[in-house]
C-alpha cells in the first residue's frame, strides 16, 4: 500500500505547488484538444446533417462508414497520418511531423466521425415534417438546418462531449505524431505514460487527477446545459 499513499503524496504536492511544467503540459493538451474539437464541430455537425436526413442509399453507406470511424483505434491514425507527414509521405515537405500541428490533424481525423455519427442520429430523430412545412413557409436550406440543429441539439452537446473526450485522453496518436517533446508537444497522456516508465507515480497521478476533473467539468458543464434545455422546454409546454 505504500506505493499508493506516495504517488498520492506526491501528487498533492505537485498539484498544491502549482509547477510550471505540469501546467505547461495541461496548457498543450486543452491547446491541441481544443482547436482538434472546434474543426471536428464545424466538419462534422453539418455533414452529420446531411447523413441525418437524407434519404438515399448512399447515407446508409456513409454512416456505416462515419459508425467505423467511431471505433477506430487512435493508434491507427496515428500510423497513417504519421505516414501521411513522413519525408517519404505526399505531406512531409511540410515538416509538419512531431509538432502540434501533426497532433491536431490526428485528433481531428480521431474526433470527426465520432461527432458525424451522433450528430446523424440526433438530427434523424427530428420528424421530417418539421423540415418540410419550414421549407414550404419560404425557410432558406441554411435556416432549414438551423432549425433542425436547433431540434436536435442535446444531441449535439453529446456529440461534443463524446468528441473532446475521444481525444483528450487518447495517447497512442498523440505519442507517434508529436514525439512527447518537452515544452512543445508533451501532453498529459504521453507524459503519464512517461513518468509511468520512470517510476514516477506521483507526477503521472497528479496529471491523471487533472484530466479526469477536465473531462468531469466539461460533461458536468454541458449536462447542466441539456438538463436546462429541457426544463425550459418543459415549462414552454
Amino acid at each position: 500500500m505504500q506505493i499508493y499513499t506516495d504517488a498520492i503524496v506526491q501528487g498533492w504536492q505537485l498539484l498544491a505547488s502549482g509547477t510550471l511544467d505540469v501546467w505547461s503540459i495541461v496548457l498543450a493538451s486543452l491547446r491541441v484538444s481544443g482547436m482538434a474539437t472546434s474543426i471536428a464541430l464545424l466538419l462534422g455537425i453539418p455533414a452529420g446533417y446531411l447523413l441525418g436526413t437524407a434519404r438515399s442509399v448512399s447515407r446508409h453507406v456513409a454512416l456505416v462508414f462515419a459508425n467505423t470511424g467511431m471505433g477506430m483505434p487512435p493508434v491507427a491514425v496515428g500510423l497513417i497520418v504519421a505516414m501521411t507527414l513522413s519525408r517519404r509521405g505526399p505531406l512531409g515537405d511540410m515538416g509538419l511531423l512531431y509538432s502540434q500541428t501533426a497532433m491536431v490533424i490526428a485528433q481531428l481525423v480521431i474526433a470527426t466521425p465520432v461527432i458525424m455519427a451522433v450528430t446523424a442520429a440526433s438530427v434523424s430523430g427530428v420528424p421530417r415534417e418539421l423540415r418540410l412545412q419550414a421549407r414550404s413557409l419560404g425557410a432558406s436550406r441554411f435556416h432549414e438546418m438551423a432549425l433542425t440543429l436547433r431540434e436536435a441539439r442535446m444531441g449535439l452537446f453529446a456529440a461534443v462531449a463524446a468528441g473532446f473526450g475521444a481525444i483528450i485522453s487518447e495517447v497512442g496518436a498523440s505519442q507517434m505524431l508529436g514525439g512527447n517533446l518537452e515544452g512543445e508537444t508533451r501532453v498529459m497522456t504521453t507524459a503519464m505514460v512517461q513518468f509511468t516508465r520512470m517510476g514516477r507515480y506521483g507526477p503521472a497521478l497528479a496529471l491523471g487527477v487533472i484530466l479526469v476533473g477536465i473531462v468531469l467539468a466539461v460533461n458536468i458543464l454541458l449536462t447542466t446545459v441539456q438538463t436546462s434545455g429541457e426544463r425550459y422546454e418543459g415549462g414552454r409546454r
